[in-house]
């Protein structure tokens, strides 16, 4: 079955999916509509000609934030010619902002009955996800020129102000009859506002960089693959849209976690899309770590999943989180978002040089390393676990495969929780390597730092004592409630190569469980090896190709010197760039290359995707071997095939702008 064409706008946590018609019915299972922050505001937008819907000539969208539909009257059979184009042209702001263009191509006066539906539900995006129902009342209001459509539950409220000029409207609909004379246009410009109902944050303040500065202020890529080069531009486009602000008081834009259903602050994706975008657009760094370390957990929420020291999970502002019958106001059920945070504080100062942040923020870096010796440890062996003190609404997998079945057995069989997943001890490892490091430079805690070295060794050892598995030669997925390891073997072991904590003697062990036919599908490394009985090529996080994931792996090879199979994964996803128009989904079906000769982007993948998106920029940093030191950066490159040459001008660094030559 093809998916349908959908057109897709969007500017931060305003956007909109309708279908190639520019219509929006809810005829399908794919989210449609208009949302800000959260919420629905327009549910049905549905263009007719004398009471049909028209035929599409052409949809594309020109821009992340902008869209062109060329339509025409349909006349029901192709002996016929059509004698009215309309061409919809969309763009995504705060609201939408829509100009209709209706055209006679008759050699005879004639009259057009032009009717624009409208309707809104003012779904949560929880309810739409959910299907569940509302528990508020709607209403409306009409006006010469326009209509409101409106939500209220108690003090909560929301609306939806359509701007159509002069026209006949009721509460569902405003009509226009025309009068074309032999080639006229009509035109009519129409405004969708929204309104919260309070004083929300602008989705991009006034000194932000418009999308033609962003991306002037990247480097200047040279290279001679033009799907190199398409894929580059893609990612900065794409993490330029997503870029937000979470709220009226935030020290710059954040990149909000993936379209339709994570436009928000995610701490974990947040995170890895700002360290993978750090040689490129370093400011999202600093206005990430800012960001969350605002939202930083001070005290115990069972509700939320929260500790002191905690670095957030996920930040919304719809309506059940507003009721407190969701607990992302915000949920803290996130293992891994805490020593990512330290890991891209520290990553941020290597390369930029901004000691002025690292220092504004020690006392959130001083409360998540508590968080790691304190709170972390659930039951004092020494390793990071989670369970949910939430079981109604909390997550029960809390890293970053957090699907419900993710920790699982290679017989299929649920691992038992509490978790220990591998990776995130990883991560653990990593930021108190990278703490200790600014203690001892920034912030001159010489103590600090050689205790946070002793706990990083300390842990080192005691993870490769329990979750390496001699008879199989690959690290276990988890340790379960028993602190038995989960033998299965999947793709976190290759995020142990990223974060250092793998032992030179295992590492060709590791690489060869990545590399072989069961991991490699030929577009990437599957998130858990075919095989085993759990194996689903199209399971969410049990056998599917994630970008992302593979950069990480692609990044821990480097950092190890396995540069030849460093370039032979990224080749892969390289590969798959001109099959998705050089926008790497979220994640793509797991089915081998040799079975399916063109990739295949999962069915529900969020598309643009922050991390997918940062795909690209960290796989060119890896095959380049692009890495910043005393004196400048440094480079170790080993290409692709196919990609020729490669090279980064006007590199964003401590010392100034530099090149890779």
């Amino acid at each position: 079955m093809v998916r349908p064409r959908q057109v897709t706008v969007l500017a931060g946590p305003t956007f909109m999916v309708s279908d190639a018609r520019g219509d929006v019915t809810l005829a399908g299972d794919l989210p449609e509509g208009l949302f800000h922050r959260d919420m629905r505001h327009l549910s049905q937008w549905a263009l007719r000609v004398n009471g049909r819907a028209l035929e599409v000539l052409g949809a594309v969208e020109t821009d992340s934030d902008h869209a062109v539909m060329y339509l025409q009257e349909p006349t029901g059979t192709i002996y016929t010619n059509p004698t009215l184009s309309i061409v919809r042209r969309r763009r995504i702001d705060r609201g939408l902002h829509e100009t209709l263009e209706v055209t006679s191509h008759d050699t005879e006066q004639v009259r057009v009955g032009l009717t624009l539906a409208f309707g809104a539900d003012f779904a949560d995006v929880f309810e739409v996800k959910d299907k569940l129902g509302k528990a508020g009342v709607l209403y409306h209001r009409l006006g010469d020129d326009h209509a409101v459509l409106g939500y209220r539950r108690e003090e909560f409220r929301r609306e939806t102000q359509v701007h159509a000029g002069a026209g006949f409207y009721t509460r569902e609909s405003v009509e226009f009859q025309l009068v074309l004379e032999p080639g006229e246009t009509w035109t009519r410009d129409i405004e969708v506002m929204v309104d919260t109902g309070s004083d929300a944050a602008p989705n991009r303040p006034a000194d932000e960089p418009l999308l033609a500065e962003w991306l002037a202020a990247a480097p200047r890529l040279e290279t001679d693959s033009d799907d190199v080069r398409h894929l580059y531009r893609q990612s900065l486009v794409d993490l330029a849209a997503l870029r937000f602000c979470p709220d009226p008081h935030a020290e710059g834009m954040v990149p909000a976690a993936g379209l339709p259903w994570f436009m928000a602050l995610f701490g974990r994706d947040s995170l890895i899309a700002s360290y993978q975008a750090l040689p490129y657009a370093p400011g999202l760094a600093r206005a990430t770590l800012h960001a969350l370390a605002a939202c930083q957990a001070t005290e115990f929420d069972d509700f939320r999943d929260a500790e002191p020291g905690k670095i957030l999970h996920e930040l919304r502002h719809g309506e059940l989180v507003h009721f407190g019958q969701r607990p992302h106001s915000p949920y803290y059920g996130s293992v891994d978002a805490t020593p990512l945070f330290l890991v891209l504080l520290d990553e941020y100062e290597r390369w930029s040089g901004d000691v002025e942040t690292v220092r504004a923020l020690e006392p959130h870096a001083r409360a998540a390393v508590r968080w790691l010796d304190e709170y972390a440890d659930l039951d004092g062996d020494g390793f990071i676990e989670y369970a949910t003190r939430n079981p109604a609404t909390g997550l029960v997998n809390q890293g970053w495969k957090d699907s419900w079945n993710s920790i699982i057995h290679p017989d299929g069989r649920i691992a038992s929780r509490p978790h220990a997943v591998c990776e995130v001890q990883g991560y653990a490892y990593d930021a108190r390597v990278r703490t200790a490091r600014l203690a001892r430079e920034v912030w001159g805690d010489t103590a600090l730092a050689e205790r946070l070295e002793q706990d990083a060794a300390a842990l080192r050892s005691r993870f490769v004592d329990a979750f390496w598995l001699p008879d199989l030669g690959f690290y276990a997925l988890a340790l379960d409630a028993d602190k038995q390891p989960v033998r299965t073997l999947a793709s976190d072991m290759g995020h142990l190569l990223w974060s250092g904590i793998v032992p030179e003697e295992h590492v060709d062990a590791v690489v060869g469980h990545l590399l072989g036919d069961a991991m490699f599908s030929g577009w990437g490394v599957r998130t858990l090896a075919a095989g085993q009985p759990a194996y689903n090529p199209v399971e969410y996080h049990n056998g599917t190709v994630w970008p992302h994931d593979n950069a990480l792996i692609v990044a821990g090879l480097t950092r190890y010197g396995r540069r030849a199979e460093a370039a032979r994964i990224a080749r892969a996803l390289l590969d798959a760039g001109p099959y998705v128009d050089h926008r790497l989904p979220e994640a793509l079906v797991g089915a081998s290359r040799d079975d399916v000769e063109v990739p295949v982007p999962y069915p529900s993948a969020c598309s643009p995707q922050a991390w997918a998106a940062g795909t690209t920029l960290m796989l060119i940093t890896a095959v380049l071997g692009l890495d910043i030191g005393d004196d400048g950066i440094r480079t170790a490159p080993h290409l692709p095939d196919r990609v020729g040459r490669l090279a980064l001008h006007g590199v964003p660094t401590r010392f100034g702008r530099l090149s890779t030559d």
